[in-house]
């Protein structure tokens, strides 16, 4: 199955031309011909069945053949908030992983311990059109631009309709993901930074009312602690 993906498809399109990117790929490494399907997807719930009409290798034309809506849509919503690591591979690592099983929303944020202060946006998209394409899904997670812990709280604080959950390593009470959250629900998860959100974070967090959660006993990277969140809400919601 060849799968593409354009931001720009609408369904009353009968017709639609790829990329130069895309019909680069299409017809130089792929290969296609006149006639062969290809599928489509734009990111917002489309897939699209086509035939391609003018193979060209800068603007392939397509037939539309048909257009499913809400293609294998979600029935929760999930938004991590993750402290990106100081090795930026890795938080694309859980990017791809996360776009994979199932995820809406990812905010970096800036933290006290946080040991990298930026994150290049355009190159965590690039991955997570990848992984979508990869796994054939049709909605493409929203990447936030990164922001501080603080100014996430605020930005959050009114989504009363969210559980809201925040994992850390300090000592206290704290319940399984799957003790706060029922299936089918809009869900906010905290992820910190390689030195863990500070007290002083974490306190904000509560007061903000986020319920502090474990994701087990073992001691977690940043992006497995991100991922395990994932897999534990898309297991909750299968």
């Amino acid at each position: 199955m060849h799968l593409f993906y354009s931001p720009i498809l609408e369904p009353h399109h009968t017709q639609f031309v790829l990329s130069e990117e895309e019909s680069k790929h299409a017809i130089r490494v792929l290969r296609l011909e006149a006639t062969q399907l290809v599928y489509l997807i734009d990111g917002r719930g489309g897939w699209y069945s086509a035939e391609i009409l003018d193979p060209h290798p800068k603007r392939t034309i397509l037939t539309i053949l048909h257009v499913e809506q809400d293609y294998k849509k979600s029935n929760y919503h999930l938004h991590v908030a993750v402290a990106p690591t100081k090795n930026i591979d890795r938080i694309e690592w859980f990017l791809e992983k996360a776009t994979e099983i199932g995820i809406q929303e990812i905010t970096p944020i800036i933290s006290e311990h946080s040991e990298r202060k930026d994150v290049k946006i355009d190159r965590l998209n690039k991955v997570v059109v990848s992984a979508m394409k990869q796994s054939l899904k049709a909605y493409m997670p929203l990447v936030h631009p990164a922001t501080s812990f603080t100014q996430f709280l605020k930005d959050t604080q009114l989504e009363d309709e969210r559980i809201k959950c925040i994992a850390h390593c300090e000592d206290g009470e704290k319940k399984y993901l799957n003790q706060l959250c029922t299936a089918g629900g809009r869900y906010i998860i905290l992820i910190g930074p390689e030195g863990d959100f500070s007290s002083n974070e974490i306190s904000q967090a509560l007061n903000a009312g986020y319920k502090p959660v474990s994701l087990g006993n073992s001691r977690l990277r940043t992006e497995t602690a991100a991922l395990a969140a994932c897999l534990e809400i898309s297991l909750l919601n299968r």
